[in-house]
């Protein structure tokens, strides 16, 4: 093995291996429920009323999908108008995790590509005519 190459990865391995290696110091002490309570409020830009869900509803391009995926808007405005507390938390934090793009098929597609680029230069495929082989 190449020494230079050996000592430039060995050292910092061993480095950051010695550092996994120390103990974090810990801390410990008995809360109160007032203190549990302040801290679960919920996370900034997360909207949890119902008037946020209403005003997503009546958005143009919500109510053309949904008509489009046969469900009436003022029927799901109903429905919005049902759900629970909890309910209405729930939704509006999986509405702010979803991904503005809806699908995210060009990702998966890049992601195989760049596999299967790598397993070409490394060698162990023969796919792409442009790559050449490390071996």
């Amino acid at each position: 093995m190449n020494t230079t190459f050996a000592r430039t990865v060995c050292a910092p391995l061993a480095l950051a291996t010695l550092a996994i290696s120390i103990p974090a110091p810990a801390s410990a002490r008995v809360v109160g429920t007032e203190e549990v309570l302040r801290t679960e409020a919920p996370a900034p830009g997360v909207p949890i009323d119902r008037d946020t869900l209403r005003a997503l509803l009546d958005r143009d391009d919500v109510r053309s999908r949904l008509e489009t995926l046969g469900v009436d808007p003022r029927a799901a405005r109903e429905r919005v108008d049902a759900l629970t507390d909890d309910e209405v938390e729930r939704l509006a934090g999986q509405v702010e995790r979803l991904p503005a793009g809806g699908s995210s098929v060009i990702g998966v597609l890049f992601a195989v590509f760049i596999i299967l680029l790598i397993t070409d230069i490394l060698g162990l495929t023969k796919i792409f005519p442009f790559t050449r082989s490390v071996r």
